[in-house]
């Protein structure tokens, strides 16, 4: 066997939980130990190992990130009440990509992986959408409260001289809840210039979407930074690329991404993002067939798998299953990593044996062999439709 690719220099591996973490180890082992000297800062992000260090890991992680430049991270369990008592944890953690994210104060691209068996769900399209999410604040840095009685409950504002300002929320006639969100608009306006960029570099024309007529200052202030960025920074830069701005309502933009054809950069804030991105990667096959990379205004880029930790599977693999989990969107977040290490480094060698890894990958299902995902919707129908394990296996033969 050939020596395997060297690398320069270190990426930070970030571990997760469950199914996912089952084929994280996997892929290590059959597509990548075996081809390249892999260096990494390893960051064991399991639920566990979270609870035992109060979260601590997930800050270091996202230092080693800032600090290396490049990360790949798998997919991780969010804690709520079920898991508290499932995991027997001390506390319930914030979501780790929601701290991740909030340091590194990035923007998510999210592409569909396509594949010429797989027909979009939505018949109209006929070019990947891309979701560029925005990854800081909102419900995902919120202050909740649950509201026992009667009462009035208030924003307050206190300047740095003590001067309060107050809103009154809601005068509670009885029980209920309570929720406070925050932005910056300096990270609103890094969003804005990386959707710009990303858009420039791809040539895809953009789209931003809030619901300002309902939420007039908070997404009023997204709408007017975003365009601010535009008129000021990038309309010049846009029209030189032949690509356009276009800004619509959040439920408009959905209407029309339904009977669209697809090709552009959707820009969303963070929780629409979310939810649209699944909706995008469902539709255009399987949520395992989307990429995801975290973009730091300070060049640091986080690759990711844009799916949760396949539970169900996981509970099933522990009895002793073999499960049809589609591993690609892990594969090419390990490929996005390495190919931007190799970017950095001038490493052309494990550039190359990036691409070829994901060319594998595709080629393996184009010619007929997949995971159960895929299979119920290849034309023409799957040739074989196995288990992780063999899947992965068809890819390293490949490969």
């Amino acid at each position: 066997m050939a020596a395997r690719i060297s690398m320069k220099n270190p990426i930070a591996e970030i571990d997760g939980d469950e199914m996912t973490r089952v084929l994280w180890a996997l892929i290590k082992e059959k597509l990548l130990l075996p081809f390249v000297d892999l260096k990494t800062e390893y960051f064991d992000l399991g639920l566990p190992n979270r609870d035992a260090t109060n979260d601590e890991i997930t800050v270091e992680s996202a230092g080693a990130i800032q600090r290396l430049g490049v990360g790949v991270k798998c997919a991780t369990i969010t804690s709520n009440t079920a898991r508290q008592s499932e995991y027997n944890l001390k506390n319930l953690h914030p979501s780790p990509n929601a701290t991740i994210r909030a340091i590194l104060d990035g923007t998510v691209f999210r592409r569909p992986i396509t594949v010429s068996n797989v027909t979009p769900s939505v018949s109209t399209w006929k070019k990947p959408i891309v979701i560029g999410r925005h990854a800081y604040g909102d419900v995902y840095k919120a202050a909740e409260m649950i509201i026992p009685g009667k009462g009035k409950v208030e924003l307050v504002y206190t300047d740095e001289q003590g001067k309060e300002t107050r809103k009154t929320v809601a005068d509670m006639k009885g029980p209920g809840i309570v929720q406070g969100i925050h932005n910056l608009d300096e990270s609103i306006r890094s969003f804005a210039r990386a959707c710009f960029l990303y858009a420039i570099d791809e040539k895809l024309p953009v789209w931003f979407a809030t619901k300002d007529t309902i939420s007039k200052i908070y997404d009023g202030r997204f709408k007017e930074i975003f365009g601010e960025v535009y008129e000021t920074e990038f309309k010049s830069k846009c029209e030189a690329a032949g690509i356009s701005y276009f800004y619509t309502l959040i439920d408009d933009a959905v209407a029309r991404v339904v009977k669209g054809e697809g090709g552009f950069l959707w820009a969303c804030k963070n929780y629409d993002g979310d939810v649209m991105s699944d909706m995008v990667a469902s539709a255009a096959g399987s949520l395992a067939m989307m990429t995801s990379v975290l973009v730091s205004p300070s060049g640091a880029v986080e690759y990711e798998a844009a799916h949760g930790t396949v539970q169900q599977h996981y509970y099933r693999w522990k009895k002793g299953e073999k499960t049809s989990t589609n591993p690609a969107a892990l594969i090419f977040a390990w490929t996005g990593a390495l190919a931007k290490r190799a970017e950095l480094d001038d490493t052309p060698d494990l550039g190359a044996f990036a691409k070829k890894l994901e060319a594998a990958a595709l080629q393996t299902i184009e010619e007929g062999t997949m995971t159960g995902d895929l299979a119920r919707l290849a034309v023409p129908a799957a040739k074989q439709t196995l288990d992780s394990w063999a899947f992965i296996d068809a890819i390293a033969e490949k490969l």
